[in-house]
């Protein structure tokens, strides 16, 4: 275990027992359903859970969701011009949203 993890699990049970953990809200109902979750890694989930919550989306997040509108546009076109461009479009997405991924694996790996 990493010194900061140490460090965080002591401000956590520091906090539990002077019972500032106590009453919050959601305190003893189930987690909600978070499929998409299933795909980042568990701190990471915490992370953008928290950014949600605080009205913030990191940009990785935004182009996903950007991406995913972009196919659904996609599957209803039949013009081959028009898809051709929606496919070019989409690329460009998804290679915005690889960059933004692999730029947060790399700040949070050093």
């Amino acid at each position: 275990m990493s010194w900061l993890s140490r460090l965080a699990e002591r401000q956590i049970l520091k906090a539990r027992l002077k019972g500032d953990l106590q009453g919050l809200s959601g305190e003893g109902k189930p987690l909600p359903e978070r499929p998409g979750d299933a795909f980042v890694s568990a701190g990471d989930a915490v992370g953008f859970r928290i950014m949600a919550e605080a009205g913030v989306l990191p940009e990785e997040i935004t182009l996903k969701k950007q991406a995913a509108a972009q196919r659904a546009h996609l599957a209803s076109l039949t013009d081959a011009a028009e898809r051709k461009a929606a496919m070019a479009d989409l690329a460009r997405i998804e290679m915005r949203q690889a960059i933004a991924e692999e730029s947060r694996r790399r700040f949070l790996k050093d």
